[in-house]
């Protein structure tokens, strides 16, 4: 089933009178279940086509349509909502509260979806989903500790637990292991291929070659254009 259908979409940026194009006419088809790769030189607009495609940002012209919603036509709280109901984010940056333990960073988007929804989660489970996302990364021993008190591989699959809690059928990644060692990004991508595995659809940003290999489709950018489009053979 097509998930993602992209038409003619660019993304201008200005500098001055200078128009800089993101994203360049770019039409593309994605369904649902795909695991991809988004890979080109830096500058190639990598992250810009993740942020489009996550609604993060909007595109200066073209039509992006996520299953039946055309999303260039939503406002800003639609989008929002969209988001918050279908996606998850995983970035090169955790963004973890530092004073917040790892359980209760995992609950918060929980408790913003709670406040925008008429089908409200009660604290206690909101904790219990919170808690079950944790085991899922593997850090059932940790829920409690703060980001300090964590490893980088800890607090990335801390991130990835916050990604899933409210079970998104899209996972988003920009340089998921970039600030990872080769241990912890491995045990990261594993989570991702277990997620896929499961039918979550895994978009994902990296720089690495044999992480881009792992996909099952790698999209390859430059200057703002789709260059080359391949899937594993």
């Amino acid at each position: 089933m097509t998930l993602m259908q992209l038409s003619n979409l660019c993304k201008v940026f200005h500098r001055g009178d200078e128009e800089i194009f993101a994203i360049r006419d770019l039409s593309l088809t994605i369904t649902e279940g795909e695991f991809i790769a988004i890979t080109g030189a830096s500058g190639s607009g990598k992250s810009t086509l993740l942020y489009l495609l996550g609604l993060l940002d909007t595109p200066t012209s073209g039509q992006y349509h996520l299953r039946d919603k055309a999303t260039h036509l939503l406002s800003d709280d639609e989008r929002a909502e969209l988001r918050n109901a279908f996606m998850g984010f995983v970035f090169q940056s955790f963004h973890l509260l530092p004073r917040a333990t790892a359980l209760r960073n995992v609950m918060m988007p929980l408790v913003y979806s709670t406040a925008a929804s008429s089908s409200a989660l009660n604290e206690q489970q909101q904790r219990e989903r919170a808690e079950a996302a944790l085991r899922i990364v593997g850090l059932q021993d940790r829920m409690l500790h703060v980001p300090n008190q964590l490893s980088g591989g800890q607090r990335q699959r801390v991130a990835i637990a916050r990604a899933i809690v409210n079970s998104p059928r899209v996972l988003f990644a920009d340089e998921p292991t970039g600030n990872l060692d080769s241990k912890s990004g491995k045990e990261v991508l594993a989570l991702f291929e277990r997620l896929h595995s499961e039918g979550v659809t895994v978009i994902m940003v990296t720089h690495d070659p044999s992480i881009a290999e792992r996909a099952h489709r790698r999209l390859v950018l430059g200057d703002g254009a789709l260059i080359e489009d391949r899937h594993a053979s």
